[in-house]
């Protein structure tokens, strides 16, 4: 049974920092991508950060410079660590796991809200 299981979310005021967790398990962590969208109410969801097994990693412009994602393969988990964030980071945080014509799976979003 495949799962990505994330923890992290919460209320946080302006200027504050929040860090995700993403735990997959039922898959291989090898030769994949990892990312984290968000989702924001009336808004399609948008790519926030991602990082491939070998490394390389892609951000948002709206989060460069404040977000940092990784990766841990030992264990199975990848984080996004947000830093200075701002009320227009408020969303839903989904993680997601895919390898080419393999899977493609989505956690199941927790709440991040940043207040003014």
């Amino acid at each position: 049974q495949v799962q990505l299981v994330e923890s992290g979310g919460g209320l946080v005021q302006a200027g504050g920092s929040l860090r995700l967790s993403c735990a997959a398990s039922g898959i291989s962590f090898s030769r994949n991508v990892m990312g984290w969208y968000r989702q924001a109410p009336g808004k399609q969801r948008e790519l926030v950060a991602s990082i491939t097994s070998g490394g390389s990693i892609n951000y948002a412009d709206s989060v460069k410079g404040r977000f940092t994602i990784s990766r841990d393969s030992a264990k199975n988990t990848m984080y996004l660590q947000m830093n200075s964030l701002k009320p227009e980071d408020t969303a839903v945080y989904y993680c997601h796991a895919q390898r080419f014509l393999t899977y493609d799976y989505w956690g199941q979003g927790p709440q991040v809200t940043v207040s003014s």
